[in-house]
C-alpha cells in the first residue's frame, strides 16, 4: 500500500494533466487499480513458482513427499487479487477526497 500511496502522491502532476484534457475520476481511478493489480498478480505469480520450486527441492532433498494442490494456488491467487484491488482502491481513492 505503501508503493501505491506514493505513486499516487507523486504523479499528482499527471493525474492534473490527465484530468484537464478530460479524464474522469474513474478512469483515474482504475488506472491506479489496474497499476496495483498487475503489481500483485506479478508478484503473486513469482511467488508460486518459487514456493512449488522450492516445494520440489525440499521433496526431492529430504525424501518427503511433498503435495501440491491446486486448491492452495487458486488460493494463492485469490489473495494475491485481492490485496491487489484493495492496495490500489484505496490509496487512488484516498487521493480524491
Amino acid at each position: 500500500m505503501n508503493i501505491m500511496l506514493v505513486s499516487v502522491t507523486e504523479r499528482t502532476r499527471e493525474i492534473g494533466i490527465r484530468m484537464a484534457v478530460g479524464a474522469r475520476r474513474r478512469d483515474i481511478l482504475l488506472q491506479f487499480l489496474l497499476e496495483a493489480l498487475m503489481i500483485c498478480l506479478v508478484g503473486g505469480t513469482i511467488g508460486i513458482l518459487l514456493g512449488v520450486g522450492a516445494a520440489w527441492l525440499t521433496s526431492d532433498m529430504s525424501g518427503m513427499t511433498v503435495e501440491i494442490t491446486f486448491g492452495a494456488i487458486g488460493m494463492s491467487f485469490l489473495f494475491s487479487f485481492a490485496r491487489g484491488v484493495f492496495f490500489g482502491y484505496y490509496p487512488a481513492r484516498r487521493r480524491r477526497a
